[in-house]
């Protein structure tokens, strides 16, 4: 292998049979079955490929099930591929199921002492890393009790502390810098910036795609065990997108700008729907009520490329989009939209009556199509989008139609301030030389 490179995979297939019955296995693994075949092949991972050149980081990234976390364990020697080669140039620490390897019968430092010399390293050498551990992993002198007492945020602590101190050539890492409180994800941040200053190696799979744009220099695309793309983070990222809405590959998904917001739906051209929100991610469990008056008929955000889309860029200009479709006189119906973050706290929001915009009186038969446009200056995240229309009717407060939580929007972001929202700050530094 090239020694630039750290890490080499080739043609790499991962099969796992399937049975419909449990029985059937047994049959199968017995001879019993004849020559009737009881299983099928199901391809975790099919004919992947891809190199990892030393010093850089990578991400993967890839829908429940692409295969990410299975290539790992196939690097990492934790499963055996079907087919195909991998070759590893340099000393590995992998961040994939914390702890695995513990004993909940010894205490932390036998664990310690346990997970380096599985590594690979002496006594000696973890030795002169023994004190770096327990200081990042500052769980005090539990570390001299047996892991079985530990809490699950103690016990993760100890196992990242373990792999991140490890001082490796390559570092592994799946989904796991969202460990503990606040405080020590902080340290696993800055342990990992270190990492990426000193040029290590890193490969690094996770679902928060902020941290992706974050930190890789390339990403590869995953999507049902098959290798969909590999390239630039931002190009990744957009094609990701395009897959979460099934819309990979689809040219006539966009929206034109230019046309009159408040025309026909020709603005929108879908390959195979004609709704809008039949390309979003939608939340089954969304909580929606209402007179029936009206009814929100159809939805969607679309980003800044004039996409449809449940991902958005920090920084970038966004419209929520809303089509309201009336079956009684209204009279000034407010149109709203919200959002919350995943613990149910309200963030922000707006509506037609706070933006000062009337919409009219509204007959039996109308349809309002009502558009939000602003920056997305949220942090980077993940939140919760709720709709509504109301209004006054006969003097009273009315829900025409309202829609909790009903669909999710991603903002990746490279950098993230203090709080929810970045107040974008221009920041000016001058320097003066004191004689």
């Amino acid at each position: 292998m090239n020694e630039e490179l750290a890490i080499r995979i080739s043609h790499l297939d991962k099969v796992y049979k399937l049975y419909k019955k449990p029985m059937d296995r047994l049959k199968e693994s017995l001879g019993l079955s004849g020559k009737k075949r009881l299983s099928k092949d199901h391809y975790a991972l099919r004919d992947v490929g891809f190199e990892v050149k030393k010093g850089e980081t990578v991400g993967i990234i890839g829908t429940n099930g692409s295969g990410k976390s299975t290539i790992l364990k196939i690097i990492t020697g934790v499963l055996s591929p079907t087919a195909g080669e991998v070759e590893i140039n340099g000393r590995i620490s992998a961040l994939l199921e914390l702890g695995a390897g513990f004993n909940q019968e010894f205490t932390g430092i036998e664990n310690i002492y346990l997970n380096g010399t599985m590594i690979g390293f002496s006594k000696a050498e973890i030795d002169a890393k023994l004190q770096d551990i327990l200081d990042f992993a500052d769980i005090g002198d539990f570390v001299y009790q047996k892991t079985k007492t530990y809490s699950s945020g103690m016990f993760v602590r100890l196992a990242f502390a373990v792999a991140i101190n490890i001082d490796p050539e390559i570092l592994i890492v799946d989904e796991a810098l969202s460990v503990g409180d606040v405080f020590f994800q902080n340290k696993c941040y800055h342990k990992f910036e270190e990492f990426k200053a000193q040029g290590k190696t890193i490969l690094f799979v996770s679902h928060d795609l902020s941290s992706i744009a974050k930190y890789c220099d390339r990403v590869i695309l995953l999507e049902k065990g098959k290798k969909l793309g590999e390239g630039g983070t931002k190009e990744m990222i957009d094609m990701y997108k395009k897959v979460l809405v099934n819309q990979l590959g689809n040219s006539r998904m966009e929206v034109d700008h230019k046309k009159d917001e408040t025309s026909d739906d020709d603005s929108i051209k879908p390959a195979d729907a004609s709704l809008w929100k039949s390309r979003m991610n939608l939340n089954p469990g969304a909580d929606i009520y209402g007179s029936g008056l009206c009814e929100m008929t159809d939805f969607c955000v679309i980003d800044n490329s004039g996409k449809i889309t449940n991902t958005l860029i920090k920084g970038d200009t966004f419209t929520v989009r809303i089509k309201v479709d009336f079956y009684d006189h209204i009279s000034e119906p407010i149109i709203a939209v919200s959002f919350k973050n995943r613990m149910g706290v309200e963030i922000t929001g707006t509506n037609t009556m706070f933006e000062k915009l009337s919409t009219g009186e509204r007959q039996k038969g109308d349809e309002l199509i009502v558009t939000f446009t602003q920056q997305m200056n949220l942090q980077g995240g993940e939140y919760l989008i709720s709709l509504g229309c109301t209004g006054y009717r006969d003097g009273n407060f009315t829900v025409y139609h309202r829609m909790y939580d009903i669909f999710s929007l991603q903002v990746i972001s490279s950098k993230d301030t203090v709080g929810y929202y970045d107040m974008d700050s221009e920041v000016e530094i001058v320097e003066r030389t004191v004689e």
